[in-house]
């Protein structure tokens, strides 16, 4: 790239965010916004990242990335809420005098930990090769391993989905203008916070009874009555409710009658 071999460094990195709700934003630590490919990359002259790595090992590659809070598209607020979790990001360099003639990738990957400290942030960017650490296998439990209505479950889920208007809140327990069709029938599953402070955002439900929801922790911003959610059925995943609610036993993804490790701790004539 001839604008990495100039005599006068022409150099900007720039940084493309995709949360996980598909909101995209654009930032360099040029003095003034860039325009990249349609994407209007703003001036954050205090983003910077850590030295850059880039190796044919098999070790997770991982990279740290600083920054102050001055930019309105990511607040403390909502990096403590964690909308940014798991948000991808691409890293390149580019030549501010031309930004879309040459591009330089330097890193990609996913948002991993996220801390906040006196007004700025560091974000750990973590690359593709951060996924050989996953098992590659499953272990064994007593529990269903497969989440409700994905492709292993087979669950259809037209109908356990349903839309409704919070009506008040204490604490994590939460109440909407519906009851549930069965007896905890959204325990262990999901709310998601479609309209309100909370947008965007999933909330996990511990159990439900008639019209009232009980989250496992409380909602991350201010709720108002009004916001709109949808709550999604759930599952505990033991085989009695697969078979008896769900009437789904041969897609059961669990081994709930084989002996567990306590079978070693008895003794003759326990």
């Amino acid at each position: 790239m001839s604008f990495l071999d100039g005599t006068l460094t022409t150099i900007a990195l720039c940084w493309r965010i995709e949360r996980r709700d598909g909101v995209t934003i654009g930032l360099t630590d040029h003095d003034r916004d860039l325009v990249i490919n349609g994407l209007v990359h703003c001036a954050a002259p205090g983003m910077t990242p850590s030295a850059i790595k880039r190796n044919d090992g098999l070790e997770a590659d991982t990279m740290d990335i600083a920054g102050a809070l001055t930019s309105a598209a990511i607040t403390d607020g909502d990096l403590l809420a964690g909308r940014w979790d798991g948000a991808r990001v691409a890293l390149f360099a580019v030549d501010w005098t031309d930004a879309d003639a040459a591009q330089v990738p330097l890193g990609e990957g996913t948002i991993g930990a996220v801390e906040t400290d006196r007004g700025a942030f560091t974000a750990e960017l973590r690359g593709a090769s951060a996924a050989l650490e996953r098992p590659v296998v499953e272990a064994t439990s007593p529990e269903c391993r497969a989440e409700l209505g994905d492709a292993r479950c087979r669950v259809a889920m037209a109908g356990r989905r349903r839309m409704v208007r919070v009506t008040g809140i204490v604490e994590q327990v939460v109440t909407v203008d519906a009851v549930e069709p069965s007896d905890n029938a959204y325990g262990a599953g999901l709310l998601r916070w479609i309209g309100g402070a909370n947008s965007g955002l999933e909330s996990a439900i511990a159990r439900s009874a008639g019209a009232t929801v009980t989250l496992r922790s409380a909602p991350a911003l201010t709720v108002a009555a009004g916001d709109r959610v949808e709550l999604i059925e759930g599952c505990d995943k033991s085989l009695a409710t697969c078979a008896a609610r769900f009437a789904n036993a041969v897609n059961f993804r669990g081994e709930p009658y084989l002996p567990g490790i306590d079978l070693l701790t008895r003794y003759p004539g326990a």
